[in-house]
């Protein structure tokens, strides 16, 4: 799709910042190439031409000069070495804490090589329409646009302040996707059926009403139990359901907000008596979180030693209408366990 270049020039400093900024966002895309998170020649294009520093025009590092001990850093710092610092970190391939509220973090711009392998792992292919959840900055609906078109991505988030400046943020790197305030766990009725739907804030759950918004052979890829959960849809005689794995990598983000607030996993309880080696281990921690009130903690390290210390892949989710459930190695095996079916 277009690039819509002369859009990308609304904003300037001078030629300078701009010379930075481009230089910084190839360093980027390079250290992903690199690391092997940005192997798919379209994304990389994408990455290349949408300026993420017009998504974040400030952001809270580590620091005492701001909300919650933290430091702001922005676009119009009077100060030239600040707003160099604000420019670089914009390309920095970690994530950026973009709006704070009461100390709390309510949302952020992910890290960027973690959204390359999202959207890899997301399969669009031309002419699909994608849902995301969780607008957060708009650059992850910037990336998605700039692959697919406007017209075929919609992006919804519960706070209107936040849709308001992703809307400004994408419309300023010339993109204009459908931004929708609105309770992500619904997702978007009258935007469907959705090829792919993808969430930028971890589930307790996933949501079954998602299912009957989703076309035929959609995909559902979404953050949950500190992994990345990778669902596709199916149609069999009990109806339509969504089954996959979790993926490699670890995943956190910021929590969704709205209907689904009610945890559908549990918080960890009753670890005393487990080793700390278990307890400091991330795929361990993985498996608590998974299990969590479906599984007395210290029977959950009995299954992971005896299991071999099984690595995320090996777990996944069924979801259906009426319930979902969490499994090792197989949806109808041995080891399942209930989650919470939220939305529905």
């Amino acid at each position: 799709m277009g690039v819509h270049r002369e859009h990308q020039q609304a904003y300037r400093r001078g030629d300078d910042d701009e010379s930075v900024a481009a230089e910084a966002r190839a360093a980027m895309v390079r250290g992903m190439v690199d690391d092997g998170s940005l192997d798919d020649p379209a994304w990389r294009t994408a990455f290349e031409e949408v300026p993420r520093h017009l998504f974040v025009p400030y952001y809270f590092v580590g620091g005492p000069g701001g909300p919650g001990g933290r430091d702001r850093l922005w676009r119009d710092d009077p100060d030239p070495v600040r707003r160099l610092r604000w420019l670089r970190g914009a390309y920095a391939d970690g994530a950026l804490a973009t709006r704070l509220r009461d100390g709390e973090l309510i949302s952020s711009s992910s890290q960027p090589s973690l959204m390359a392998r999202m959207l890899a792992e997301l399969k669009v292919r031309e002419g699909h329409t994608v849902l995301e959840i969780g607008a957060g900055t708009g650059y992850n609906a910037g990336l998605l646009s700039h692959r697919l078109g406007d017209g075929r991505v919609t992006t919804v988030d519960l706070d209107p302040e936040i849709t308001e400046s992703a809307r400004t943020h994408l419309a300023t790197a010339g993109y204009r996707p459908v931004v929708v305030t609105g309770d992500g766990a619904t997702g978007c009725r009258r935007r469907a059926p959705f090829d792919r739907i993808i969430a930028t804030c971890t589930l307790p759950a996933v949501p079954s009403g998602w299912l009957e918004q989703c076309a035929d052979g959609a995909r559902i890829l979404a953050p949950l139990s500190t992994g990345l959960i990778a669902l596709d849809i199916g149609d069999d005689s009990h109806g339509r359901y969504a089954e996959g794995h979790f993926l490699h990598t670890s995943a956190f983000f910021v929590p969704l907000r709205g209907r689904t607030e009610e945890p559908g996993l549990p918080v960890l309880q009753r670890i005393g008596g487990l080793p700390r080696k278990a307890l400091e281990n991330d795929l361990f921690r993985f498996m608590l979180s998974l299990t969590a009130g479906s599984l007395d903690p210290h029977e959950a390290l009995s299954l992971w030693e005896r299991e071999k210390r099984p690595q995320r892949e090996r777990f996944g989710i069924t979801v259906r209408p009426a319930r979902q459930w969490a499994w090792l190695d197989d949806p109808s095996g041995p080891y399942v366990w209930p989650l919470s079916s939220a939305g529905s």
